[in-house]
C-alpha cells in the first residue's frame, strides 16, 4: 500500500500544494521535507484561521484558503514565492519581522490595516498578526508561522458604538484575544506534539483537540480553559468535563462531525457555560469544529476554535437601545465614492426603506431646496469640517413628511497614514424648532406691539431704573432710548411727585397691588409733561417680583384744558363751537376721501376685468383683420368694431386714472414747453370762437410728471371749458411758480407744505353750483346731456393728480366762469428730453416666448397673434406652470406675463426666478391693472416694461421688438462688464448713442456711423470711465474706443479706485452722482496720489454747478455730441 500523498486535508490550497513542483523552490521535494516541516505545513492548510509559512532564509511561502483573500491578486502564483519576490512594496517591515523571527522571538502586530482588493475593490482590512518561529529538531529555527485575524467589522462596530453613546463609555471593541508569549526555552519543540501545544497556546483565539469518537481533551489552551472556568480538562472526555454542553446539542453535533468528516461553523451561539465560581453564565461564541484525519483519510480527532464574541454583542444591542431610545442615527461617509454606511436608525429618521442604498446623492435629494448649500458635499472643499453641527429640512420618502434634522460629525484620522475619514450622527429636531419658531413669533409680536403702541411702555427694576422703553415713551419724555435706559425714573420726575409715586412703588413691589397715578415729568429742556401712569408688577416662577411694567398716557392737554377750562371757563362756549366745527370740516374731508377711495377700489377692480374682455375682443378683430384680404365691408365692419374697443379702453383707461391705479411714467418736464407744444391742438379742439390766452411761463420750475397723462388733463379741462362756455368765450391757461404753507395745507389730506409749479385752467362759461362743485370729481357724474360727455374727465384728472402727488382745487361762480388749479411739486433736476414713440413697420421675429396668462380667452388670443408674428409660443396658465417650463430646459427669450396672477407664486416673483434660471430672458409685463405689484407711489418701478391691456397687434409687435432689442444691448452690457473692453457692434434699437448722451449727436451721421476724421488723429491715451448708468457707460466706452483711445469702464467710486490703484490711466472721466462714493470725491482722492491725472466731469446740472471744487477739472455738459467730446478729450 502506497504512502498517502503529503500535506493530508487542506481544501483548495491543499490541492494546490500536493501539485506544486517544490522541486525547483529550496524546499526541495515534498517527500524530502522533514518531519517539523510538514506538520507546520499540516497545521497551516487544516487551520480554520489565515495562516502563512515562511520557510527557511529564502522566505518560501506555503499558506491556506482563508490567506487567499489576504493574497488577493498575488494569488496562486504567491504559493512557493518568497516574500521579497511577492511582497516587494512592504518588504522592508517584512525583514524586519523575518529577522526577528529567525532569531527565535515571538511577535505580535495588533490592529494593522492592509489594502487588499476584493470583489474587484480595493479596500483597507485590519488585521491582528501573531509571528510564531518553527524549531527543528536540533533547536534551530527553520521558519516563521504567520497567524492573521481579521478586525475590520469588529473595529467598525467598535467605531460607531464609541460615536453614538459617549456616555455608555468606551466599549471593548476589541476581541479579547491576548496572546501571551512562548517562551523558548523548550529544547523539544521538534515534537509534532509539543510544537501544536506551543502553537495553541499563542493562538488569539480559543483553542481545543479532541481525540478520538469520545471526544477526549488532549490540548486546550488558556483562552479555552478561561471560557470554560479553567475545568481539569485533560484527558477527559467533553461530556464529563462539560456535562451541561450536553443538552445544548454541542456533543452531538461532535459527533456528527466525527461521522462526517465535514466541518461545522457556528456564529454567535448561545451557550450556558459554569464559571470558576459554580454559577452558569450564558456566552456567545463564533466557532469552528474542523476534523482531523489521519494519513488514510479517516477522521480521529476534533479541533476546536473560535472567539467570544459576548462582550461585543452586549456592546451591540447597548448601541441599538442607545440609538432607539436617543433617535440618534450613525453613518459614516466615504466622499470619494459617495457611499453611506449608517444605522438603522439613520435610516428610519431620514425615511429611507433597507433595501434601498444610501448614498450622499441620495441624501442630497432629500435636503429642502433652501438648505442645500447646509449640506457636507457643498462644504467639502471650502470648510476643514463639512460635518460641523447644521440644522436642515429634509422630505421623508416614505411618508413625505418635512423634517427638520440636525447634523454633527467630524473628519478622523484614518489607521493608514493621510486617510481621512467622516463619520457623524443625525437626530430629529422638529419638535424643537417648531417650539422655537412659535416662540419667535410670540418674541416678535409681543416685540411690535411693545414697539409700536401709540402709549409709553417701559419695564422698570425694582430700584426703579429704565430697562426697556418704547418709542413712544421716548418721544412722550423727549429723551433717547440710550438716555432713558441709564436713568432711574426718579432722576426725570417731578420732585413733588416723588415722594408720593415712591410709596405706592414699594408697596407694589411687596404685596403686587397694582396702582394709577397721574404725576410730572421734566424734559431736558426744563418743560413738563403731565402722565397718567400704571403700574403693575412680573413675577418669577416662584411668585417673586421680577421687574415692573408702567404705561403711560400723555395727559399734559388734559390737564392743561382743564386748566384752562377753570381759568376761561366764560370762554367755553365759543371754545366748544370752534372745535365742533374744525372736527367737522375734518370729519366732512375724511368722508369725502374714503368715498373717493371706495370708488377707486371698485372701479380699478371693474378696469381690470373690463381690460381683459377688451383684449380678447381686439386682439381677434386684429387676427380677422389679418384673414379680411380686400374684402372692403368686412374690413370697414372691423374697423368700426376695434375704434369701439378703443373708445373702451378709453374708458378704462380715465377708470385707471381716477382710481389712481394706472401706471405713471414720470419725467422731468417743463410744463410751459408741454403747454406751448399743445397750443394747435387745442386751437383746433376748441375752435375759432374761443380766445386762448397763456399768462406766465418764463423762469418756471420743473416738475416730475408724466407728458403724456398732464397733456391729457389740459385737453379734457380745456374741452370741459368749451363745453360750459357753449363754443364761445375765453380760456386763460396759467403757469407760475407757488409755495403752499403750514397754513394752505392743514386742512388739506396728504399734500405737504413746499415749492409747486401751479397749472391754471379758467374759463368764462357758466360755472357751477355749490351741489355740482361737490360732487365734480365723482366718476360718471356729469351736467352735460346724455350722450355728450362720459363724466370722466375731471375724475381722470383728480387721480393723475394725487397719483402725481400734486393736488387739485376747483374754482366756480355760477354766471361768472370755472377755474382749475393744479398743482404739481417742484423737481430741482434738468429737463429730460421728449422721449420717441415706437414706430415704423410691424414686424414679429423667431424667438421662443412663454405667455402666461390664467384668462383662457387672453391667452388662447395672444397666443395665436404672437403664432401668426413668427414666434416661437408656449403657455402656462399661473406662476408655477411656467415655472415647470423653465425648469424643463427650454430656452425662453421673452417671458410674456400678466401681473395679477393666480396661486401661491406671483408674477414679480415668477419673474425673479426665470432670470436666475435664464440671466439672458427678457420679462414684459401687461395688465389692464398692474394694483401694486409692478407700480408704486403711482410710478412703474425701475427697469420694468409694460403694455396695457387692451393693446392692439401693432402695439404688441413694436413692444416685443423693441423689449428684444433692448435683450440684446444688456447682454452686450454684461459682456462689457466681465471683459472691461468695449462691445463692438451696432446697438440692437436706433442710435443708443443718442440716448446715452441725452439728446441727438450732430457727431453720429444718420446711419449710426462715425464720419471720418479731419486732419492728424490725436495720440492714443487711456480713459477710465466712471458710470453708474450701463446703458450709458457702454456707449460712452464705444465712443471713446472709436476716437482711438483704450477705454475701460466700471460701475461705482469704489470699483474705480480698485482699478486706478491697479493699472495707469491718462484721464479720469466720471459722472458726478454715482451710488456710494460721488464722482468729486473720486477725483479728490485720485488726485491726492496722483496730481498729474487729468479729470473730466459729465453732469447734467451745468459748468456753473462745479464753480467751488478746489481743483482743476474739464466739465462736459450732458447732452453733448462727438465733437464736444473729442474737445474735452483734446484739451491739455
Amino acid at each position: 500500500m502506497s504512502a498517502p500523498a503529503l500535506p493530508r486535508g487542506g481544501g483548495s490550497m491543499g490541492e494546490l500544494v500536493r501539485q506544486h513542483d517544490w522541486s525547483a523552490t529550496s524546499l526541495g521535494a515534498i517527500d524530502g521535507w522533514p518531519a517539523h516541516l510538514r506538520t507546520s505545513v499540516d497545521i497551516v492548510l487544516n487551520s480554520p484561521m489565515a495562516m502563512v509559512l515562511m520557510w527557511g532564509p529564502q522566505h518560501v511561502m506555503i499558506y491556506n484558503d482563508d490567506y487567499i483573500q489576504i493574497a488577493g491578486a498575488r494569488h496562486p502564483a504567491a504559493l512557493g514565492g518568497t516574500v521579497p519576490a511577492v511582497w516587494p512594496e512592504v518588504w522592508d517591515w517584512n525583514a524586519r519581522i523575518l529577522e526577528a523571527g529567525l532569531r527565535g522571538e515571538t511577535q505580535v502586530h495588533r490592529e494593522c490595516c492592509l489594502p487588499l482588493l476584493r470583489d474587484g475593490q480595493r479596500t483597507d482590512f485590519c488585521f491582528d498578526l501573531f509571528y510564531t518561529p518553527v524549531h527543528g529538531a536540533d533547536g534551530q529555527v527553520d521558519g516563521v508561522l504567520c497567524t492573521a485575524v481579521e478586525l475590520t467589522a469588529r473595529m467598525e462596530e467598535g467605531r460607531q458604538l464609541k460615536l453614538a453613546t459617549a456616555e455608555l463609555g468606551e466599549l471593548n471593541t476589541t476581541l479579547q484575544a491576548e496572546s501571551e508569549a512562548v517562551r523558548a526555552a523548550n529544547r523539544r519543540l521538534g515534537e509534532e506534539r509539543a510544537l501544536l501545544r506551543a502553537l495553541f497556546q499563542q493562538a488569539p483565539s480559543f483553542m481545543a483537540l479532541l481525540r478520538g469518537p469520545q471526544h477526549v481533551f488532549e490540548l486546550a489552551n488558556e483562552h479555552y480553559l478561561r471560557l470554560v472556568g479553567h475545568r481539569d480538562l485533560l484527558g477527559k472526555t467533553v461530556e464529563e468535563a462539560l456535562p451541561e454542553v450536553k443538552a445544548q446539542g454541542f456533543i452531538d453535533l461532535l459527533d456528527q462531525v466525527y461521522r462526517t468528516g465535514e466541518p461545522f461553523e457556528g456564529r454567535q451561539v448561545k451557550v450556558d457555560l459554569q464559571t470558576a465560581d459554580g454559577q452558569t453564565g450564558q456566552r456567545q461564541i463564533d466557532f469552528v469544529y474542523q476534523p482531523i484525519k489521519d494519513d488514510e483519510g479517516a477522521v480521529t480527532g476534533i479541533l476546536v476554535e473560535g472567539i467570544d464574541v459576548t462582550e461585543r454583542m452586549e456592546g451591540e444591542e447597548r448601541l441599538r437601545l442607545a440609538q432607539q431610545a436617543g433617535g440618534i442615527g450613525t453613518f459614516e461617509w466615504f466622499p470619494e465614492t459617495g457611499a453611506m454606511v449608517v444605522s438603522p436608525t439613520f435610516r428610519r429618521l431620514w425615511g429611507i426603506a433597507d433595501e434601498v442604498d444610501v448614498t450622499d446623492r441620495l441624501l442630497v435629494s432629500l435636503v429642502d431646496a433652501r438648505d442645500q448649500q447646509k449640506v457636507g458635499p457643498s462644504k467639502l472643499d471650502v470648510a476643514p469640517n463639512p460635518l460641523e453641527y447644521v440644522e436642515y429640512r429634509i422630505r421623508r420618502p416614505a411618508d413625505g413628511a418635512l423634517r427638520w434634522i440636525a447634523r454633527q460629525g467630524e473628519v478622523v484620522a484614518g489607521r493608514v497614514p493621510g486617510q481621512r475619514r467622516y463619520v457623524g450622527v443625525s437626530f430629529d429636531v422638529t419638535e424643537r424648532r417648531l417650539i422655537e419658531d412659535e416662540l419667535n413669533a410670540s418674541q416678535e409680536r409681543m416685540a411690535a406691539i411693545f414697539g409700536q403702541a401709540s402709549v409709553g411702555l417701559s419695564e422698570l427694576g425694582l430700584d426703579g431704573r429704565f430697562q426697556r422703553v418704547n418709542g413712544a415713551l421716548c418721544c412722550m419724555l423727549g429723551r433717547s432710548a440710550e438716555e432713558l435706559l441709564s436713568l432711574n425714573m426718579n432722576d426725570i420726575m417731578h420732585p413733588a411727585d416723588v415722594p408720593g409715586n415712591n410709596v405706592l412703588f414699594q408697596r407694589l413691589v411687596e404685596t403686587g397691588e397694582s396702582f394709577s397715578l397721574e404725576k410730572r415729568y421734566l424734559k431736558p429742556d426744563g418743560s413738563q409733561v403731565w402722565v397718567s401712569s400704571n403700574v403693575s408688577r412680573l413675577v418669577d416662577e416662584q411668585g417673586h417680583t421680577r421687574s415692573l411694567i408702567a404705561v403711560k398716557t400723555d395727559i399734559t392737554d388734559r390737564r392743561r384744558v382743564e386748566k384752562a377750562l377753570h381759568e376761561l371757563n366764560e370762554t367755553l362756549e365759543h371754545r366748544v363751537e370752534q372745535e365742533v366745527g374744525e372736527r367737522t370740516k375734518a370729519e366732512d374731508a375724511l368722508r369725502q376721501a374714503q368715498k373717493m377711495e371706495a370708488v377707486g377700489q371698485l372701479t380699478g377692480g371693474i378696469a381690470h376685468d373690463f381690460n381683459n374682455v377688451l383684449q380678447i375682443i381686439s386682439g381677434n378683430l386684429h387676427l380677422l383683420q389679418q384673414l379680411a384680404g380686400t374684402d372692403g365691408l368686412m374690413r370697414q365692419r372691423l374697423d368700426t368694431a376695434i375704434a369701439a374697443v378703443e373708445r373702451g379702453a378709453k374708458l378704462s383707461s380715465h377708470l385707471l386714472a381716477f382710481a389712481r391705479r394706472q401706471p405713471l411714467k414720470p419725467v422731468v418736464a417743463d410744463l410751459a414747453r408741454v403747454v406751448r407744444n399743445m397750443d394747435a391742438l387745442l386751437r383746433r379742439a376748441l375752435g375759432e370762437a374761443i380766445d386762448i390766452v397763456l399768462v406766465g411761463g418764463g423762469g418756471l420750475w420743473n416738475t416730475l410728471v408724466d407728458r403724456s397723462q398732464i397733456e391729457n388733463v389740459i385737453l379734457n379741462l380745456a374741452i370741459n371749458a368749451r363745453d360750459a362756455m357753449d363754443g364761445v368765450g375765453k380760456l386763460t391757461i396759467e403757469l407760475g411758480n407757488v409755495v403752499l404753507d403750514e397754513q394752505y395745507v392743514h386742512n388739506l389730506v396728504d399734500v405737504p407744505a413746499g415749492q409747486y409749479v401751479m397749472l391754471s385752467v379758467t374759463d368764462t362759461g357758466r360755472g357751477m353750483s355749490g351741489a355740482v362743485l361737490q360732487r365734480a370729481f365723482e366718476p360718471f357724474f356729469t351736467t352735460k346731456p346724455e350722450g355728450a360727455g362720459t363724466g370722466l374727465g375731471l375724475s381722470m384728472a383728480y387721480g393723475f393728480v394725487t397719483q402725481s402727488r400734486g393736488h387739485i382745487r376747483i374754482y366756480s361762480e355760477p354766471g361768472v366762469g370755472t377755474g382749475v388749479k393744479i398743482y404739481l411739486p417742484r423737481s430741482l433736476m434738468a429737463e429730460a428730453d421728449e422721449e420717441l414713440e415706437l414706430s415704423g413697420v410691424v414686424t414679429g421675429g423667431t424667438e421662443t416666448v412663454l405667455v402666461v396668462e390664467d384668462d383662457v380667452g387672453v391667452r388662447t388670443t395672444v397666443v395665436d397673434m404672437l403664432g401668426a408674428l413668427g414666434y416661437k409660443v408656449l403657455k402656462a396658465e399661473d406662476g408655477e406652470s411656467a415655472l415647470a417650463v423653465l425648469h424643463s430646459g427650454a430656452q425662453i427669450d421673452l417671458l410674456f406675463t400678466d401681473v395679477i396672477m393666480p396661486g401661491p407664486v406671483s408674477s414679480t416673483e415668477m419673474a425673479r426666478q426665470a432670470r436666475e434660471l435664464q440671466p439672458d430672458i427678457a420679462v414684459l409685463f401687461t395688465s389692464g391693472y398692474a394694483q401694486d405689484v409692478i407700480v408704486h407711489e403711482g410710478r412703474l418701478d425701475a427697469g420694468v416694461e409694460l403694455l396695457s391691456k387692451p393693446y392692439r397687434r401693432e402695439e404688441l409687435a413694436r413692444k416685443l421688438r423693441h423689449v428684444l432689442a433692448n435683450r440684446q444691448q444688456q447682454m452686450r452690457a454684461r459682456q462689457f462688464e466681465r471683459s472691461g473692453a468695449p462691445v463692438t457692434g451696432t446697438p440692437a434699437t436706433g442710435s443708443l448713442a443718442a440716448s446715452v448722451l441725452g439728446g441727438g449727436t450732430p457727431g453720429l451721421d444718420l446711419t449710426g456711423h462715425v464720419p471720418e476724421p479731419q486732419g492728424d488723429m490725436p495720440t492714443s491715451m487711456k480713459i477710465l470711465v466712471v458710470e453708474d448708468n450701463l446703458d450709458s457707460q457702454l456707449m460712452v466706452c464705444e465712443l471713446v474706443g472709436m476716437l482711438g483711445h483704450t477705454v475701460s469702464g466700471v460701475s461705482d467710486g469704489e470699483a474705480a479706485w480698485k482699478l486706478l490703484n491697479e493699472q495707469d490711466f491718462d484721464i479720469l472721466f466720471t459722472d458726478v452722482s454715482l451710488p456710494g462714493m460721488s464722482g468729486i470725491a473720486l477725483a479728490r482722492m485720485v488726485l491726492r496720489d496722483k496730481p498729474g491725472m487729468r479729470i473730466i466731469f459729465s453732469t447734467g446740472y451745468g459748468k456753473e454747478s462745479m464753480d467751488e471744487l478746489g481743483f482743476s477739472a474739464s466739465v462736459l455738459r450732458k447732452p453733448y455730441d462727438l465733437m464736444e467730446l473729442q474737445a474735452a478729450l483734446d484739451q491739455p
